[in-house]
């Protein structure tokens, strides 16, 4: 291939590169569209987040199973590591 014939293939690309540029710049001029969360949304996600769970409430046996059963636990643990 001859450089000027190369030079003119490059040419080529770059104005179909720059007519498609336009083209994409022109749509997004027309849209109007911005980058981002629209406008709008914030109110119905506030109130969704607004909305706040009851704190789980656990009673004291309940608790003493959960903390006996942790302390079994550790101490297999301990007896495991110590062979």
């Amino acid at each position: 291939m001859e450089v000027s014939r190369i030079i003119a293939e490059i040419d080529a690309q770059i104005a179909k590169l720059q007519q498609a540029r336009a083209l994409l710049a022109g749509a997004a001029a027309v849209g109007g569209r911005r980058p981002g969360r629209p406008k709008g949304t914030t109110a119905a996600a506030k109130t969704s987040i607004s909305r706040k769970r009851s704190k789980r409430v656990l009673s004291p046996d309940a608790r003493k199973r959960i903390a006996d059963a942790q302390k079994r636990r550790w101490a297999a643990h301990r007896k495991e590591s110590d062979k």
